[in-house]
């Protein structure tokens, strides 16, 4: 059974993800990259601690010194990792994930998550058990570090807003609890927080931001007449848009309004999306002289092909946006205060910019299916698709099947 999924290893805790698991991860890494120097983060969840203890044990007993960044947005995590050089950097999250899952994401020492073919490399030598144990006398060593200000000034240094944005920050009790206001304070908002105290039961809202979860965001922006509120998932990856009329910003729509926004601003380029998104995507995009590439489903596949194709804008229909002049990693503070940026350009409010993007309806559901059937259902939905569908134009099988 493969430990990787579409954003590293996830499961339920001391169920599918174990803190031996994690040491075997800690030493494979350390085995795989050969590394001696590591960045290790978490988010908020209550079980996070423990993993990190036992994945900086197994780091360390493969010869890596380990600094210890402690309650850290992924973004953050990666940009560091390209910044101080390191040799790997290891995130403990799940995401958007409920409290109760915890999950362990690798980036290799230029910021980009670990590719299907360093994550079989991992698999391999847990499977296998080729662990590469230091000897004594070289075994790493662990130090608690904070570095997330190198981030703070990356930030401010190449984004300057000029005017005095009045947003309300919501980081649902998740990594950018402190980041995120500070960041946004920094570039001359006024910044009203809410849900901005860490805690890894996620108490005041889900972890995952979506129309249903931001409704009390929604109330508090219509209220103090904000101009937008910016709501963050559980690591920091992925933002979610409150207008300033109150209103939920279709992560769609959002996503082609600020995709074209890019390629209009660069005269043109390539926009990489995956499957799941709508079309509204390639009719703001091409509209404005770019070109869309679809991928699988997961940012690492996002990444990867942006790098290959050199694109300008990334993002998937979550809120999860990569910004290429930055980083490869989904951003959600770097999203928000570049989307005020793009408001400014646009000379627009957050409504008036989403309105742009055509709206195409798109039903999201989970449906439950036995891993040894997922394969044949989807074929056989490709070909009942294709009968019931006659005059399709575009028949993917890039991931799932997807009719145009």
């Amino acid at each position: 059974m493969r430990l990787f999924g579409s954003s590293g290893v996830r499961g339920l805790v001391n169920v599918d993800l174990t803190p031996v698991l994690a040491e075997k991860m800690g030493l494979a890494v350390a085995t795989f990259a050969k590394a001696r120097e590591v960045l290790v983060a978490r988010d908020t969840r209550v079980s996070g601690a423990m993993l990190e203890d036992a994945l900086v044990s197994g780091l360390e007993s493969g010869g890596a010194n380990v600094k210890c960044l402690g309650i850290t947005p992924t973004p953050v995590l990666a940009f560091l990792a390209r910044k101080m050089r390191v040799d790997a950097a290891v995130m403990i999250t799940a995401s958007h994930n409920p409290p109760e899952y915890n999950g362990i994401k690798v980036f290799s020492g230029d910021g980009l998550a670990y590719d299907e073919e360093n994550q079989d490399m991992i698999e391999r030598i847990i499977a296998e058990q080729r662990f590469r144990l230091a000897d004594w006398k070289t075994i790493g060593h662990a130090q608690v570090a904070d570095e997330s200000y190198l981030y703070v000034e990356n930030v401010e240094k190449r984004v300057k807003l000029r005017r005095k944005w009045h947003v309300v920050a919501d980081p649902g009790c998740g990594a950018t609890f402190s980041l995120a206001p500070a960041v946004l304070k920094g570039l001359g908002c006024k910044v009203t927080a809410m849900n901005a105290q860490p805690d890894g039961w996620f108490p005041a809202r889900s972890s995952e931001p979506n129309a249903q979860s931001l409704t009390p965001l929604a109330k508090v922006v219509k209220i103090l007449g904000a101009d937008a509120g910016l709501a963050y998932d559980g690591d920091g990856d992925r933002v979610a848009f409150i207008d300033e009329k109150g209103s939920f910003a279709d992560f769609d729509q959002v996503l082609a309004a600020y995709a074209a926004h890019v390629v209009k601003e660069n005269g043109g380029g390539t926009v990489v999306t995956n499957v799941e998104a709508s079309m509204g995507v390639e009719k703001m995009v091409e509209w404005h002289g770019g070109t869309v590439v679809r991928t699988k489903v997961g940012d690492v596949y996002v990444a990867e092909m942006m790098k290959k194709r050199k694109a300008v804008f990334g993002g998937e229909p979550c809120g999860a946006w990569i910004h290429p002049q930055f980083n490869y990693c989904p951003d959600g503070i770097l999203s928000s205060a570049l989307l005020l940026k793009a408001l400014e350009d646009e000379n627009k409010s957050l409504a008036e910019f989403v309105a742009e993007a055509p709206k195409y309806p798109i039903l999201r559901e989970n449906l439950s299916c036995k891993n040894k059937v997922k394969e044949e259902a989807v074929e056989e939905t490709g070909e009942s698709l294709k009968s019931i569908f006659p005059a399709y134009r575009e028949f993917s099988t890039v991931d799932g099947v997807r009719l145009v």
